[in-house]
């Protein structure tokens, strides 16, 4: 019999969320999964007793959501998937990380699939007055599509925010041998104007509670932060760390100068912590990260984030926009984005 931990494992691999936003992989699902894993480790496949399947692309961006969903192998059941993580946890323990984060990343991705099959156009009364703001700029007809497009993206783009939120600080925290903590059990807690700490706690986005040490992850800081009335609250978080005993670290995705930055990495080497920017982000995520998971950094994490910022232009390419019954079209004059939609669009996930 597998150990509970391994059960527990297998459990987390499997089942997200509860009600309409449960999101369940089935048992092929995850072997596929476990292919792929033990595929980017290098690891030999008969060792740990995994019968290797064909799959449809070697890099798993490129293997579309559908033909999991679709996958049907008779001879996976619950009790081989457990064998096959004993097994594989047995070589190394890091493997848990490694498959309970891409199975953590393959949920959330079948969840948006189903948010973009879902989201349903807004209704005229939610977003008629806002036709004040230009009604006679252009045809009444044009204008009532314009408006219904933009309220569609914006609340799809809401909810890729939300769910990119849900998965991002979690997994990056998890490869660096923590977790996120909420601001209501957090061993940070707000200091008053006399630097006494208060009873109130503070997010940390990656506590490493073996070696002391709290992340605060930006993707960028720009100079636009300045007039959120939020950044006083970040130059703020690192005293409020050595306070508590605990070493500040600041991991910065994209290295773009700006005073702002400059500012925030002061805040954090003050408070006797460090700063990662841009390359040596990546490197210190590697480090801390070990074998295993820094092979998750390089494959899952970094490429996408690096591939679509390496495309950003100043000025967006032309697209052209289709609403069919089953479908949106998504077209540039190079290629095109298909996705399907549900029949039943009121059964949108939450």
């Amino acid at each position: 019999m597998a150990s509970i931990t391994i059960q527990n494992l297998l459990s987390e691999c499997k089942v997200h969320g509860s009600g309409k936003a449960q999101v369940t992989l089935e048992d092929s699902e995850i072997y596929a999964l476990f292919c792929i894993g033990l595929g980017d480790l290098g690891w030999d496949f008969n060792a740990i007793g995994v019968e290797d399947i064909e799959m449809p692309d070697d890099d798993y961006f490129k293997i579309p959501i559908k033909w999991f969903n679709e996958l049907q192998l008779s001879h996976v059941t619950p009790k081989i998937l457990l064998d096959v993580l004993a097994r594989a946890c047995a070589i190394n323990e890091d493997f848990g990380l490694y498959i309970r984060n891409l199975c953590a990343l393959h949920r959330r991705r079948v969840k948006y699939q189903r948010i973009l099959s879902a989201q349903p156009l807004p209704q005229m009364d939610q977003i008629g007055p806002r036709s004040l703001l230009e009604y006679g700029e252009c045809d009444d007809e044009l204008l009532s599509g314009w408006m219904s497009w933009r309220k569609w993206i914006y609340d799809i783009d809401n909810r890729s925010a939300q769910e990119t939120g849900y998965l991002f600080e979690p997994v990056l925290a998890s490869c660096l041998g923590g977790t996120p903590v909420g601001a209501r059990n957090s061993p940070v807690k707000r200091v008053d104007g006399n630097g006494n700490q208060t009873s109130k706690g503070r997010q940390i986005d990656c506590f490493v509670a073996g070696e002391n040490l709290a992340y605060e992850f930006k993707m960028r800081v720009t100079i636009a932060a300045s007039g959120q009335g939020r950044f006083g609250e970040e130059l703020s978080f690192p005293f409020e760390c050595q306070v508590a005993g605990f070493k500040p670290i600041l991991i910065v995705i994209d290295p773009t100068p700006s005073p702002r930055l400059d500012e925030l990495r002061t805040a954090f080497e003050q408070a006797a912590g460090s700063s990662y920017i841009g390359e040596k982000a990546w490197g210190h995520i590697n480090e801390k990260s070990g074998e295993i998971l820094s092979i998750f950094v390089e494959k899952y994490i970094r490429p996408p984030i690096e591939s679509i910022e390496s495309l950003h232009q100043n000025i967006p390419p032309d697209l052209y926009l289709q609403w069919r019954d089953s479908a949106v079209l998504i077209k540039s004059p190079s290629s095109e984005y298909l996705i399907e939609r549900n029949a039943n669009p009121d059964q949108e996930l939450q």
